[in-house]
């Protein structure tokens, strides 16, 4: 009977948690069926463990199709991602997360697909106010970061202000305390492991190329992290800020030995939901210091150099109204409007200059329709000003649970 009832509450728990799911973190949601399972005592039907303990498994996953305006670039359908979750709660207090990441299908010496442990970390909660965590964990810059699950989100691609300026998904190896405050209040703050300069390969995407990912990080320069949200009725409001040296003592190139080539990425963000109408901003702005110095390290030992990215921003705005409502059927159209600033440092004596393509507008508009709160068809139409070959018609499926 317990399980039965823990079932049946595990399921409502999720319906209800849908209806905010947009501004509600995957982990708050996580947090609040481990409270349930406290209180019964029993772990869920399908896990493992004794009274008292319980493992559960989590996924989510997209299969999206591009279509192309330009000959230019191929057409192309792709298991975007296949993301399957662990998580353990010890007893009341402490608890694991995981997340294991397959990317394009198939993983070989001669395809592009990748597997990636995406997040592993404990969480020991004293209180609501007090969690101490430890291990690879997501960073919480903007909105997109920490709620990628395709169902969140709207549009068959992540917006282009998360992963090019906020480098989506973002995790890094480190310790921090995070918690609920008073009036709504939700913070988070820590130490981690940063970037590593040297690896970077394409200012296209400012300085995602140097992420490290937990995988062997340099960490002779270790960063710092802080973040405040307010919630209240359908409102967030945000905004958090991501600091450390990147030169990492020359490691990755020694030509940086002693370069501090500091990073300082911020951004403040917003969601609105008044009845069927949604509306989201983010702006993020990032600056990388010794700029030439980058470039000279560039030049010594890249085959094909390029010119150090110093200043990047970015802002979407972006608005969705859900026409139609039903049971668990969803139909919701939205508009994106985003802007991508990514500056390069010029050098023309040594033919490094700005690529005209790292300044962007991008229109994308499109549909959401929720077959199921965790399942979701999407389509869109993206048009790009600069570059007008990333023009194209995308299809998506996605889901979560």
């Amino acid at each position: 009977m317990k399980q039965s009832a823990l079932a049946l509450a595990l399921s409502a728990l999720a319906t209800a948690a849908y209806a905010q799911s947009t501004d509600e973190k995957l982990r708050i949601l996580q947090q609040e069926i481990d409270e349930l399972k406290a209180q019964m005592q029993k772990p869920s039907p399908g896990s493992v463990g004794q009274a008292g303990s319980a493992t559960t498994i989590s996924g989510y996953g997209e299969f999206n199709y591009n279509n192309y305006k330009s000959d230019t670039r191929p057409t192309q359908a792709d298991l975007r991602r296949f993301v399957f979750g662990l998580h353990h709660r010890f007893d009341d207090r402490l608890t694991f997360h995981s997340e294991v990441e397959f990317e394009h299908a198939v993983v070989s010496r001669d395809d592009e697909g990748e597997v990636e442990l995406e997040q592993a970390w404990v969480n020991y909660k004293f209180s609501d106010a007090v969690n101490v965590k430890g291990g690879l964990f997501l960073i919480p810059l903007g909105i997109l970061n920490e709620t990628h699950e395709p169902p969140t989100y709207y549009g068959v691609e992540r917006n282009e202000v998360e992963t090019r300026i906020i480098p989506t998904t973002w995790r890094e190896l480190g310790v921090g305390m995070h918690g609920l405050v008073g009036g709504g209040f939700r913070y988070d703050v820590g130490i981690t492991t940063g970037f590593d300069s040297g690896k970077l390969d394409d200012p296209s995407v400012g300085i995602r190329s140097a992420h490290q990912e937990g995988q062997l990080a340099n960490a002779h320069d270790l960063s710092a992290y802080g973040a405040l949200n307010y919630r209240s009725r359908g409102l967030l409001v945000g905004g958090g800020v991501f600091a450390g040296n990147t030169g990492q003592n020359g490691a990755s190139n020694p030509l940086l030995k002693g370069v501090d080539a500091r990073l300082t990425l911020w951004d403040v963000h917003a969601q609105y939901k008044v009845g069927r109408l949604e509306l989201q901003a983010v702006y993020a702005d990032g600056k990388l210091a010794d700029a030439d110095q980058l470039n000279a390290s560039i030049l010594a030992t890249s085959a094909e150099p390029f010119a150090a990215p110093n200043r990047m921003k970015g802002a979407y705005v972006q608005a969705a109204y859900h026409i139609y409502k039903r049971d668990k059927l969803d139909f919701a159209p939205f508009v994106r409007l985003e802007g991508i600033d990514i500056r390069q440092q010029e050098d023309p004596a040594n033919g490094l200059f700005q690529d005209p393509a790292n300044h962007e507008r991008i229109t994308t508009a499109g549909f959401n329709f929720w077959v199921h709160p965790q399942v979701v068809l999407k389509a869109d139409v993206q048009r790009y000003r600069t570059d007008p070959t990333k023009d194209r018609f995308d299809l998506g499926l996605g889901y979560m649970f």
